[in-house]
């Protein structure tokens, strides 16, 4: 039965090898075929990639190589190609939720693009509940009036002409929480959408929290409300996308009030700044401290707030035509407490040179407190003279600014290294500086200034003159057009230290990889290209020395 398979087999043996040759001969195309299509190129998802490795010799025939290469599609859209980081698990690109922010900073048809601000909805208790009990905010003054007019407090009088006709008000030196938060309210890119926010702020009332227990109360008590915001915080999605990096907040108090040291009740202030997830955050405050780094000075509120920009102009002009009678004046009274304090040396030469006016304010001496009184001095003086009084920092300088008055320090901490995003690095522009181992040497003020040519003050005087927009905070209620009042600038700051940090997540560098915080001020002083290595030795690292334990 198999026969006629096995004379199949017999008859059709010469086809057989002709079948083979025709097969082996079929391979050998499809092979061709293969290294042709797959050697120089190389085809992925019905795309041709040129490869870099092909190498053509200028003799060869061009022409038809060029007929039998397709033309290779360039693509822009970098996700739908495999890249060696897709082949690589090691080197896959992280995703980060803030990578939409970051998109809107190239989105040109956007005004807002990369500026918009989420403002957290906090409990009454954080803020409102505050000012509802303002009576209680500080135990010597009673606060109420000056929360008034969106924290600006009671229009100012000018009866003696001091001021001019708008945007004067008797402004408490410790109501920018309140201030900075209206403001906000005002701030053309705001979004609901935290996932689109450059920052994300938080309005709470630190300064009012703190400045309420100062006196009087137990560690518990003072560091409540710290700890139910933090809490809180925590507990936010929008916390959790970078751990509290991208939040600020505004503390209208100097930094002190906020770092005890212990849980000791006779110990100052808060630990608000001390907490772990207060020190992710951005601290805005009228003073801060030169040794740490979550903390950064923004300028005390000053008695001016325009409404617009023509209030600014008219007032700069004003200042610049102004005649002066002093060579320089010193609105203050002397620290008997503090034997380091320079303050009665400088009274003294007050009251011994014909060049020099001051306004004391003793304990009960009421000319200190009226806001013409001040204006009007330091408005007919050259020189304002501005030392520490309890802490580095005074309202003073602002104020004398404001009235064209080039201000005189004695220590970098009273200005230079505290008000940087607002400032001119090179403080020679609009200042002078003496330090006050000179005074206690007791060089003379009146020799020092009056050595200075007329040519120069002037030039000075302007410096300052056109620094007011930037050290002033706008009327609330209104909104300046061409001018970036103080609320402006450290918005902006906030936005760009944030930035700066998202995009170095994402390029995978160390952010302050070699910081050193007790060097804080000294980071604060460079230029925006000076890498944070390029902190070196300091003209005025005496005056930042820790003093060495006794033994």
């Amino acid at each position: 039965m198999n026969r006629p398979a096995i004379a199949f087999m017999e008859k059709g043996s010469g086809h057989v090898f002709q079948q083979s040759s025709i097969c082996v001969f079929g391979l050998l195309c499809a092979l061709f075929w293969f290294c042709l299509l797959y050697s120089p190129f190389g085809v992925f998802e019905g795309r041709t990639l040129w490869s870099s490795s092909l190498q053509i010799s200028p003799n060869s025939n061009q022409s038809r190589i060029q007929e039998s290469i397709p033309i290779p599609v360039v693509s822009h859209e970098p996700e739908n190609v495999e890249s060696e980081s897709a082949v690589s698990p090691s080197k896959t690109p992280k995703v980060f939720p803030f990578m939409k922010t970051l998109r809107t900073i190239d989105n040109k048809s956007d005004p807002c693009g990369g500026r918009y601000i989420y403002v957290h909805d906090l409990p009454s208790r954080f803020n409102e509940d505050m000012v509802k009990e303002c009576g209680s905010i500080n135990r010597f003054i009673n606060m109420c009036k000056f929360i008034k007019n969106s924290g600006l407090g009671p229009p100012l009088e000018n009866s003696e002409g001091v001021f001019s006709d708008n945007g004067w008000y008797a402004t408490n030196q410790f109501t920018l929480d309140v201030i900075f938060r209206n403001r906000m309210k005002q701030y053309k890119c705001l979004t609901n959408d935290s996932s689109m926010a450059a920052a994300i702020f938080v309005p709470f009332y630190a300064g009012f929290d703190a400045s309420r227990y100062l006196w009087g109360y137990n560690t518990s008590v003072r560091d409540a409300a710290s700890l139910d915001l933090v809490d809180w915080l925590q507990n936010r999605d929008e916390w959790k996308v970078m751990n509290g990096k991208d939040h600020f907040l505004v503390g209208g108090r100097i930094t002190w009030d906020f770092r005890r040291l212990s849980n000791n009740d006779t110990d100052w202030g808060n630990k608000f700044l001390f907490l772990p997830a207060s020190k992710n955050m951005s601290v805005l405050l009228i003073e801060s401290s030169p040794f740490n780094s979550n903390d950064f000075a923004i300028p005390y509120p000053t008695y001016f707030h325009p409404s617009k920009d023509s209030d600014v102009f008219t007032w700069q002009n004003r200042m610049m035509k102004l005649d002066r009678k002093w060579l320089f004046c010193f609105a203050g009274a002397p620290r008997p407490g503090n034997p380091k304090s320079i303050r009665s040396l400088l009274i003294d030469q007050c009251k011994n040179s014909n060049s020099g006016k001051l306004l004391e304010c003793g304990n009960d001496e009421s000319k200190c407190h009226s806001p013409s009184n001040i204006m009007k001095m330091f408005q007919r003086s050259v020189f304002c003279l501005q030392p520490p009084g309890d802490s580095y920092t005074r309202r003073s300088a602002f104020d004398s600014i404001l009235a064209g008055c080039i201000p005189v320090f004695f220590h970098p901490a009273s200005f230079y290294t505290q008000y940087t995003w607002h400032l001119p690095k090179k403080y020679t522009k609009y200042s002078i500086f003496i330090p006050e181992d000179d005074i206690r040497r007791n060089i003379s003020i009146e020799q020092r200034l009056g050595q200075i040519d007329s040519e120069t003050v002037k030039m000075m005087r302007k410096e300052v003159v056109d620094l007011i927009p930037r050290l002033i905070y706008a009327d609330p209620r209104s909104r300046l057009e061409s001018l970036k009042d103080a609320f402006d600038v450290s918005v902006e700051a906030v936005i760009n230290k944030v930035t700066k940090l998202r995009r170095d997540l994402v390029a995978g560098r160390r952010n302050n990889g070699g910081f050193i915080e007790e060097l804080s001020w000294k980071y604060a002083l460079l230029e925006e290209d000076e890498e944070e290595e390029t902190v070196d030795v300091h003209e005025w690292d005496p005056f930042f020395s820790k003093p060495k334990q006794q033994t």
